[in-house]
């Protein structure tokens, strides 16, 4: 399956594991790496230090190609850049800020750059930065998403009209059919997250992964806008936020009860009625918690023959 998203980054298959809080973690990383797709260590969760923990125990655990996602918005983002040059990371996804920022300084360090947006406009302006390929992700992905519910099937091919970048579908993929349906639309590759933070490599607790298996159809929605808008599970917390949000709350009232660590405390702590569970709307299509290998061999055992049979109609 050779085209531009295995030659840019040297892998079999042209599929990323997304780089996820709380989930991607070093063992995820290297499985998926090892699998014959791009691992990304997920830095939003991590403290520097831990940060440079899980890199060196991924190169540890592959000599397959691996990257780091790192949001922009980081607070020890001077550091965490530092980090990933001294330890040799040759893979950046970088999202949630302006690329401008950090793609020259990289890609000066012959780091290959892939930025995350969720429209045209923003893909543009990742162009023009000089970021090597572009991650569109549509509304239907959890976590954090973009303000203009744009879905998947609208985003990649605007993108694609709009951009000369290798691109990068997400949102809404964990099967090889929506993995086929995106590449037709003008997608190179696709990242996949939803699907692998229920796999046996993922770092959350039990308890969140067993959420994400009993999700069904409309069990996430994509709320707190305001702050920053984030796909989560309905579950107490979720209903708190739409009680509050019933009396008309200021910014601050929203920031007030979204607090701090909600994220860790749902996904990587296991309190599944006052954290916040992020997790896309593909979800009512996961049903099992399975190795990351498995995983893989699945998702591209179904595109080919998917791909086969649309051969024949």
């Amino acid at each position: 399956m050779e085209n531009r998203i295995t030659e840019l980054f040297n892998i079999k298959y042209p599929i990323v594991q997304a780089g996820m809080v709380w989930n991607s973690g070093w063992k995820l990383a290297s499985a998926a790496s090892n699998s014959g797709i791009l691992g990304l260590l997920g830095a939003g969760s991590m403290y520097p230090e831990v940060l440079r923990e899980h890199i060196q125990k991924c190169k540890k655990a592959t000599s397959k190609p691996f990257g780091v996602n790192v949001p922009l918005m980081y607070p020890n983002i001077e550091e965490i850049m530092n980090i990933i040059v001294e330890e040799g990371v040759k893979i950046v996804f970088t999202s949630a800020g302006n690329p401008k920022t950090w793609t020259s300084w990289l890609k000066e360090k012959d780091i290959t750059v892939v930025h995350v947006v969720s429209s045209l406009k923003f893909a543009l302006k990742a162009q023009e930065a000089g970021v090597d390929a572009i991650v569109a992700e549509g509304f239907e992905a959890g976590g954090h998403n973009g303000r203009d519910e744009t879905t998947t099937l609208t985003l990649i091919p605007i993108v694609k009209e709009g951009i000369s970048l290798p691109l990068i579908a997400a949102g809404g993929i964990a099967t090889g059919k929506t993995m086929l349906a995106t590449m037709v639309l003008g997608a190179d590759g696709v990242q996949v997250g939803s699907r692998f933070a229920a796999s046996v490599e993922s770092s959350a607790h039990e308890a969140y992964k067993q959420a994400i298996v009993n999700a069904k159809e409309g069990d996430t929605q994509l709320t707190l806008k305001e702050l920053a808008p984030v796909r989560l599970i309905k579950n107490k917390f979720y209903h708190d936020v739409q009680e509050l949000y019933s009396k008309c709350p200021s910014k601050e009232d929203l920031q007030n009860l979204l607090g701090r660590a909600r994220a860790k405390k749902g996904m990587f702590e296991g309190d599944m009625d006052n954290g916040e569970l992020e997790i896309g709307q593909i979800s009512g299509l996961i049903h099992d918690i399975k190795p990351v290998a498995q995983i893989v061999q699945e998702m591209i055992s179904e595109f080919e023959a998917s791909k086969k049979a649309i051969s024949e109609l």
